[in-house]
């Protein structure tokens, strides 16, 4: 069955009450986060409490990731020594910009599986592409390692470094999502993207979440949970669109069945990336909880 990652959300790691209630808003994965929400002072004790609680809380279904200071920090070697421990299903690297970034950090974690006897490569890993050089090496990073499972981008420092702002209608950013969301289909992994930060504004996120699912993403990292259910309706593949994939399989059973090489439908011929569609749909309707195929 498909992994869902729609929805992403952010959670600050010296919060204990976001902590404790975050997997019950429903988002697919919750990011703890150790790095810019969380003031130099607080540091430790945001690593204290987010170890705590992923060591003796049950998250059930929902996906723990955490994002990490960059090791170019008093904190990186800190926070990839307690959340290894930890086990979180995936830790984030925070500002990625070449493939050596995501190997250096896959090193250090296979030192402390070993260690710590862990199975080494079990820890999986995210990076985050928040700059011009991370996007034009974005392909590089996104096959530095097998235990790399996503690739996200990060819009305001990618904004700030282009000399511009975000704008409503996200132009300043297509470049960049086209080009991280290519390599990331290139190399086979899941494609994630940015906040949307203004909470306030319905209509601009909905077009937003609108244009990157039309784009390809598998999701979107939010900040409030009011965010979650507008993303995942989006993304729920429509009753037209599951009733034209069932039907497009059952043509190929027919022609299976009667031995023919030809696949139509409605008059048409049905070729290979049709196929391949129709079996997503149905796919991501199944784990999203909207079809069974005894319906």
């Amino acid at each position: 069955m498909v992994k869902l990652r729609r929805t992403m959300m952010y959670v600050t790691g010296n919060n204990p009450a976001n902590i404790m209630d975050a997997h019950l808003y429903g988002s697919d994965s919750i990011m703890f986060d150790l790095e810019d929400s969380v003031s130099l002072k607080e540091k430790d004790s945001a690593r204290f409490l987010v170890y705590n609680a992923l060591t003796t809380m049950d998250y059930g279904d929902v996906e723990t990731v955490v994002r990490i200071n960059g090791l170019d920090t008093p904190f990186g070697r800190a926070d990839l020594e307690a959340m290894v421990k930890a086990q979180p299903d995936i830790i984030r690297l925070p500002k990625t910009e070449k493939k050596e970034d995501v190997i250096e950090v896959e090193n250090i974690i296979a030192e402390i599986e070993e260690r710590i006897g862990l199975e080494v490569g079990s820890t999986k890993i995210m990076a985050a592409v928040e700059s011009p050089l991370g996007i034009m090496n974005a392909y590089e990073i996104a096959t530095a390692s097998k235990r790399l499972v996503a690739i996200a981008i990060g819009a305001e420092d990618f904004v700030t470094s282009m000399k511009t702002t975000r704008s409503p209608e996200g132009i300043e950013l297509l470049a960049a999502r086209s080009n991280l969301l290519m390599a990331a289909r290139a190399a086979g992994i899941y494609a994630l993207d940015t906040v949307y930060s203004n909470i306030k504004d319905d209509e601009g996120f909905l077009e937003e979440v609108k244009l990157i699912k039309q784009l390809g993403f598998d999701g979107k990292s939010v900040i409030h949970p009011r965010q979650i259910g507008m993303v995942h309706k989006v993304f729920a593949p429509t009753e037209k669109e599951i009733k034209y994939a069932v039907r497009v399989l059952d043509a190929i059973k027919e022609a299976e069945e009667k031995g023919s090489g030809v696949i139509a439908l409605d008059g048409k011929m049905i070729d290979i990336p049709i196929v391949e569609r129709a079996y997503r749909v149905l796919e991501l309707a199944k784990a999203s909880g909207i079809y069974r195929e005894e319906e």
